[in-house]
């Protein structure tokens, strides 16, 4: 760790904490040449998330996107409050399993199981678009495996 006053890459650690709300952990440095005083913050680097997309392009894993499915097929029903723990226990089966690439069939296949589970009515919705429903009778079919 180079000091910002001298650059020198000779400190010692004074005062160690975790910072708790960011995962972090909080270092007070002191320079060994120089004297001074200062702070570096240490956090896990992240692995980055490929999704392989149908076409086989691959994109970086963005949340976001899944967020959105999620809130078009929870708005105006009781779950919606839940999305960010879905999200949760999305990310943290593929970084559990140390995935650093996951199909985007996979990812529907997840937020599909966890919809499932919370709210029939936006399993329902999510699955209608998920598999590109073109008749009525496909929501009847699909009523049948719920």
């Amino acid at each position: 760790m180079k000091c910002p006053y001298c650059t020198s890459n000779l400190s010692k650690v004074v005062d160690k904490r975790s910072v708790d709300s960011r995962g972090e952990i909080r270092r007070r440095r002191e320079c060994l040449k120089c004297g001074k005083r200062y702070t570096t913050y240490e956090a896990l680097a992240e692995v980055e998330i490929l999704v392989i997309k149908k076409d086989g392009r691959r994109q970086p894993f963005i949340r976001a996107k899944m967020e959105v499915g999620l809130i078009k097929a929870l708005e105006k029903r009781p779950g919606i409050d839940k999305v960010s723990l879905i999200l949760d226990r999305i990310e943290s089966r593929i970084r559990s399993k140390g995935l650093q690439e996951v199909s985007s069939a996979q990812l529907g296949r997840w937020m599909l199981a966890e919809l499932k589970r919370l709210d029939p009515i936006a399993y329902l919705r999510f699955v209608s678009v998920y598999r590109t429903f073109s008749d009525p009778k496909d929501f009847s079919k699909e009523l049948e495996t719920l």
